[in-house]
């Protein structure tokens, strides 16, 4: 056994992980991180980067389908054809890429790697098993960033044709038929990328409605290219269990329907993965099925620190990002805490999904007399150039003082607006701070000026 001491400890290299250790290196601090699998975590292997890839191929593989046809705007080419295992080959490129990055930076930033898995034996003492034996790794302060894992229904296990997101972004080639179960964001970037690339695909959802995250004014573009790309969805609908020849079902009504697919894509969720690594050793108050952590990152136990999706939601990689910078900062003596009401939540569908901060009907909730209107992209010249008039932009303020509290959009490309969003709402930003802002013509970014004028009362182009 190989003892070994350090001031801190990260266990797991994902988003919340890597960043943790790099900002904590930067510091001075003497830091080690342990990853049983692979640097960059869920992200950056089978999550978030792998997945725009395979949207991005499918939104040029419709493209060019679309120049087969009758194209507007006078482009003409011949049918295409799409080999998605040279485009897994070039997404994995992108990872290798990325992965092989994150490990250069932790070794330029004098962070220790430890491959194996990590489990505790106490609240400052963690062994890891790997191929050189067991370390054993003393601490002065521990990160827990154990990330999450697509949720399995027991009745459904994965295997075979019962797939996660995981074998989703690694098939040789676009199935015939795709059913997939759970219409949130995950099964419906998936979906309506396979239906772009051929594939028949059904969505079976237990809810009354698609995208439960976000009301139906923003969800509507999204449904309306569902429909036109053929994807049948079924809502109100329970899924039983695979067959050889697809998915049972429980319909409404009760009854009982096959649905044919060659491949079942399971999306019904994400769980912590808070097993496995020695929490029973451990005496962790806990918040259902996660850490419970305060607003410093803080466990009940002294010393150790949870970020990511472990603690719970929202669970993307740049909150876990943000925990681990800060709770690295805090390490190091600095004095940081959590406030998270400017992360945006962002869905790449088709067209894509920004919210950041209160909704509407959020606002409301939380006793604020509001103004709010929005600015349609149909009247926003770069977005009649682009062919992408479906949509708006958002704006929730309160009616005293025109203080922004949210921001939402739904259209092509505006997951690249969610910084501006953002730093409104974490600056502080009124309307008049908004409407006093240039911004460049012809932008899409012009409907976020035009929804603030609009719920001020006096929009100039509509």
């Amino acid at each position: 056994m190989k003892d070994v001491t350090c001031k801190l400890l990260v266990i797991g290299a994902g988003p919340g992980g890597y960043v943790a250790a790099i900002r904590a290196g930067q510091l001075g601090i003497d830091t080690i991180i342990v990853e049983g699998q692979y640097n960059g975590g869920t992200c950056l292997n089978v999550g978030c980067i792998p997945s725009k890839a395979i949207i991005h191929a499918a939104d040029e593989f419709e493209k060019a389908s679309h120049f087969a046809g009758d194209s507007a705007i006078g482009i003409s080419v011949a049918k295409p054809e799409i080999d998605l295992e040279k485009t897994i080959a070039w997404k994995d490129k992108i990872v290798s890429r990325l992965t092989t990055g994150v490990g250069g930076l932790l070794k330029k930033n004098k962070v220790r790697s430890i491959s194996g898995w990590a489990k505790f034996v106490d609240g400052k003492t963690v062994d890891v098993e790997n191929g050189d034996g067991t370390h054993r790794i003393r601490a002065e302060n521990i990160i827990i960033a154990t990330g999450s894992v697509p949720v399995e229904l027991p009745f459904m296990p994965f295997g075979e044709n019962v797939i996660s997101s995981t074998e989703a972004l690694a098939l040789s080639k676009p199935p015939k038929t795709m059913a997939i179960v759970g219409a949130g964001y995950i099964g419906l970037e998936l979906g309506i990328a396979y239906a772009k690339m051929g594939t028949k695909v059904t969505v079976v959802e237990a809810l009354d409605k698609i995208l439960p995250l976000y009301d139906k004014e923003m969800t509507r573009p999204v449904a309306k290219k569902l429909k036109a790309l053929g994807v049948e969805i079924m809502l109100g609908v329970k899924a039983k269990g695979a067959k050889a020849k697809g998915l049972e079902i429980e319909t409404s009504d009760g009854n009982a329907k096959t649905i044919d697919a060659e491949k079942i894509l399971v999306t019904v969720g994400r769980a912590p993965k808070t097993e496995g690594w020695g929490r029973e050793n451990l005496v962790l108050d806990m918040d259902g099925r996660f850490i419970k952590i305060d607003e410093q990152c803080k466990t009940s136990m002294r010393g150790i620190y949870a970020i990511g999706d472990v603690t719970g939601e929202p669970m993307l990689a740049h909150r876990a990002m943000a925990q681990g910078e800060m709770v690295a900062e805090i390490i190091a003596g600095e004095k940081r805490h959590w406030d998270k009401r400017a992360i945006a939540a962002v869905c790449f569908t088709d067209p894509e999904i920004v919210s950041v901060g209160l909704s509407p009907d959020e606002a409301k909730e939380e006793g604020f007399d509001i103004i709010s209107q929005n600015f349609p992209f149909t009247a926003n010249g770069r977005a009649m150039t682009m062919e992408s008039e479906d949509g708006f932009i958002r704006v929730v303020a309160r009616k005293d003082n025109h203080l922004v509290l949210g921001v939402q959009a739904v259209g092509a490309g505006v997951a690249e607006l969610s910084a501006a969003f953002a730093l409104a709402i974490e600056m502080g930003a009124t309307l008049e701070d908004i409407t006093g802002t240039i911004h460049a013509h012809p932008t899409q970014s012009e409907a976020f000026h035009e929804a603030s004028l609009r719920t001020l009362g006096h929009a100039l182009h509509i």
